[in-house]
């Protein structure tokens, strides 16, 4: 009944997310306590629930069952570039989306979520791609080369910024 009323009574105590039922809010708090019992045999890979470690399984044995996809999911997921379907809608300013994680992104912005925090100096940010661009800061990481000398960036834009000085732009 909870499925057709909307109502979501198990909520988590670490983010936003509600659920229908008390075992999926169980399957969801195991990624903010960071546990993933189940682990790839052939890479460093670690899941939070044994079915996607069972799809994730099938990249390695080559297996496509979806028309070059491992799962259906993704086949659907992929189709929507060519079709551009965008299902997710935000409520707020009618952004639209083709996947629901990017969505949940975006939701981000209205929401002023910021589940991923520095270690260092506690900074708090959206998504951990931003922490970990931010991370570079403290560990003096500089991923990002000069073709033309030898200075190093650890941001993709400030080599841009420094390659005009090459190319006279």
């Amino acid at each position: 009944m909870r499925t057709h009323t909307g109502e979501k009574s198990f909520s988590c105590e670490h983010c936003s997310k509600s659920f229908h039922y008390a075992s999926t809010l169980k399957q969801h708090l195991s990624a903010h306590a960071d546990e993933k019992p189940f682990s790839c045999e052939y890479c460093p890979k670690t899941f939070t629930l044994a079915h996607h470690l069972k799809a994730h399984m099938r990249v390695h044995a080559g297996e496509k069952p979806h028309s070059l996809f491992s799962e259906n999911s993704n086949l659907k997921k992929h189709l929507r570039i060519h079709t551009q379907e965008k299902p997710y809608s935000c409520e707020y300013c009618f952004s639209a989306f083709a996947q629901s994680e990017s969505l949940k992104l975006h939701m981000r912005i209205h929401t002023g979520e910021k589940p991923y925090s520095c270690e260092h100096c506690f900074r708090a940010f959206s998504t951990n791609s931003y922490l970990r661009k931010h991370l570079r800061i403290h560990t003096g990481e500089k991923p990002y080369s000069c073709e033309y000398c030898s200075r190093a960036f650890s941001q993709p834009n400030s080599l841009k910024g420094h390659l005009k000085t090459h190319t006279g732009e």
